[in-house]
């Protein structure tokens, strides 16, 4: 699509939005049921697009994807009708008589930008929420998954007319074409470099936005925890999607005195999970391209390698790895790693971690395993991460009752449930003020002191 063409779906969809249309929460409503339709409609058209382009199972598209999808809509038809009332709240002494009260409005115009590691949740929560918020939207899936582009596109463009919710599919010239319009809300998933230039783009018309990025994000295994447990879920969080997640525990620091129990049960893990060779399981994914397939290759060390490592770049598949004896100076640590790589480093103390952690940028996530009461307060009290688990990994973003988002460099802004509302509404507040009593007393001249000892009282 070419930038006068996005612009005149803008103009189509901001002329639509000031005519009211999505005001009524009737429409938007009927809007939601038309989706939730759709998507079960689709479903194994959905999940067949996953495979085509992560190499997702039909039960992990569900689990992961279309599932979680249909949660978050169901949520908003639940919901909505009741998020959009009025808030009364209490008027102050001094402006009465009154009536104040809040009320969330939608921004309007907005744009919805998606990745391509979960392509269909992380398109269509947003969209539901936005929907719910009585917004008009463009989506833009990415184009490293296409096939999964096209199945949304076809869902959209049976539920929705272009001028309330239409996709534009393409590459760097279509995110530019569309970052160069004025929109009313921008939300983006994706890079933590890519969000930059989104909000440089967005700077330029004062468009507010919410950023969900990524980072490194640590999973703390101390001397407390209960080992095996811990291994099994770490392993299921950190190699599903083969490592593709935004919130996957990107390394493990382990305390010295149960690592070598740890790192033994994390292998005993993989293979139970994904089998003695894992390239020739069909449930286990792959990744998403050649590029990022040979950006994960160099950052494993082979002199590190203490489980798995195999790989295959004729289908885009490694095999879970684990690297072991990993310094903080290792190619492996210098970035995201957003792969099936999972390094393991060893602390001796609690408080060792807690304070190296506090100098490093502010992950998405954050996991502790722990049974120390102590451990976990500090770990709920003084880190600063998105959000996290305690004795668990990645389970806190699949839940329409609490906000997932990022924090300093892994995004701003959150969404699910809620919070999703909010994120595509403004909240007005406004004093309805009555006519049949004037209190003179903030009026010019200001003369009188019976009058000034008033206000006193009224402002305390």
């Amino acid at each position: 699509m070419t930038g006068e063409e996005i612009q005149a779906l803008l103009g189509a969809q901001r002329t639509f939005f000031n005519s009211g249309a999505t005001l009524s929460v009737d429409f938007r409503i009927k809007s939601l049921r038309r989706l939730y339709d759709a998507v079960k409609a689709h479903e194994g058209d959905i999940h067949a697009a996953l495979t085509a382009d992560l190499g997702k199972s039909a039960y992990e598209g569900f689990m992961c994807e279309s599932g979680l999808a249909l949660t978050e809509i169901s949520y908003m038809i639940k919901h909505t009708r009741k998020l959009v009332r009025r808030t009364t709240v209490r008027t102050p002494l001094a402006q009465f008589a009154s009536h104040s009260f809040t009320q969330a409005v939608p921004y309007g115009n907005t744009l919805i930008m998606s990745p391509w590691n979960y392509p269909f949740l992380l398109t269509i929560d947003p969209l539901a929420d936005a929907i719910a918020a009585g917004n008009t939207v463009i989506l833009k899936p990415s184009a490293y998954s296409p096939a999964t582009s096209a199945i949304i596109e076809r869902i959209v463009e049976e539920c929705f007319a272009p001028e309330h919710v239409a996709v534009v599919t393409g590459g760097r010239a279509e995110n530019t074409a569309l970052l160069e319009q004025k929109f009313d809300f921008i939300f983006f998933t994706g890079s933590q470099n890519v969000g930059k230039e989104v909000l440089r783009h967005a700077a330029e018309f004062l468009t507010p936005a919410v950023l969900e990025l990524g980072g490194k994000s640590p999973c703390i295994v101390d001397a407390s925890a209960n080992i095996e447990l811990a291994a099994k879920r770490i392993a299921f969080g950190k190699f599903l999607n083969c490592g593709q997640t935004c919130v996957a525990p990107d390394y493990v620091l382990v305390e010295r005195s149960v690592h070598d129990k740890l790192v033994a049960e994390l292998a005993k893990q993989v293979e139970r999970q994904f089998g003695a060779t894992p390239l020739e399981n069909a449930d286990y994914g792959k990744i998403v391209n050649q590029k990022h397939f040979e950006r994960l290759c160099g950052l494993i060390d082979e002199g590190k390698v203490v489980h798995g490592g195999a790989r295959d770049a004729q289908s885009c598949r490694i095999a879970p790895t684990i690297m072991d004896s990993v310094v903080a100076s290792d190619a492996v640590m210098g970035e995201e790693i957003f792969g099936p790589i999972l390094p393991v480093l060893t602390f001796e103390a609690f408080d060792q971690v807690a304070q190296g952690l506090k100098g490093k940028a502010k992950p998405l996530a954050a996991y502790l395993f722990s049974s120390d009461k102590g451990h976990i307060d500090r770990f709920t009290h003084e880190l600063q991460f998105g959000g996290g688990c305690i004795n668990d990994v990645v389970i806190h973003l699949a839940t329409s009752e609490m906000a997932f988002g990022g924090v300093g460099e892994s995004g701003m802004g959150g969404y699910h449930g809620k919070r999703g509302f909010e994120a595509f509404s403004h909240v007005k507040s406004i004093v309805d003020k009555k006519t049949w009593l004037d209190l003179p007393m903030r009026y010019q001249p200001y003369s009188s002191a019976l009058y000034e000892k008033l206000l006193h009282v009224f402002l305390r």
